[in-house]
C-alpha cells in the first residue's frame, strides 16, 4: 500500500525516549478527513488518554476546511482511537504502572484511511537533551571534515 506522510512529530523523539510503537486508526467527520488530506494537520502538543475501553487523540489541531460552511469540525476537539482490546490494555497498564506517557509521533495517509502512529514514550530529563545535542553536533562536525577531506 502506498504511504503519504502527512504530519509528524519532529520533538518527539528529542523530548522522550520512544519505546513501543502501535498504528491506530482515527474516527474522523467528513470534513476532517478532507483537511488532512491538505495536510492541515498539526500534532505538536497531541497526546493519547486512555480510558477503560478506549482511547483518545487530544489537542490535535486539524485546521477547518474552507469548502464545508456549516458543517465544519472543531479545530481541537477529542478524537477516538482505533485499536484492538489488547493494545487499549496494554498502554493503561503501562501508564498506570510504569509512569509512561503515549505521544503521537506521525500522522499518514495508508489506503485513503488516515493513520496515526503513537509511541509509549518516558521524557527525558535535561541532561539527556544536553547529551543528544552533543552527539549531533559532533556527528555533523565528522560529516564536515569529511566533505572536506573529498
Amino acid at each position: 500500500m502506498k504511504i503519504k506522510v502527512v504530519a509528524t512529530n519532529r520533538k518527539a523523539k528529542f523530548e522522550y525516549f520512544l519505546q513501543d510503537e502501535f498504528e491506530a486508526g482515527i474516527s474522523l467527520k467528513g470534513s476532517e478527513i478532507k483537511s488532512i488530506r491538505l495536510g492541515q494537520i498539526s500534532i505538536k502538543e497531541a497526546y493519547i488518554r486512555v480510558d477503560e475501553r478506549e482511547a483518545w487523540l487530544m489537542e490535535a489541531y486539524i485546521a477547518p476546511y474552507t469548502q464545508a460552511n456549516r458543517y465544519n469540525h472543531e479545530p481541537r476537539r477529542p478524537r477516538q482511537l482505533l485499536l484492538h482490546k489488547r493494545e487499549i490494555r496494554k498502554l493503561r497498564d503501562s501508564v498506570r504502572k510504569k509512569g509512561l506517557t503515549i505521544i503521537a509521533t506521525k500522522v499518514y495517509l495508508k489506503g485513503g484511511r488516515a493513520k496515526i502512529e503513537i509511541a509509549l514514550a518516558r521524557g527525558k530529563k535535561l541532561h539527556d537533551k544536553r547529551h543528544a545535542i552533543k552527539t549531533k553536533e559532533t556527528e555533523r562536525d565528522m560529516k564536515r571534515q569529511m566533505q572536506c577531506r573529498e
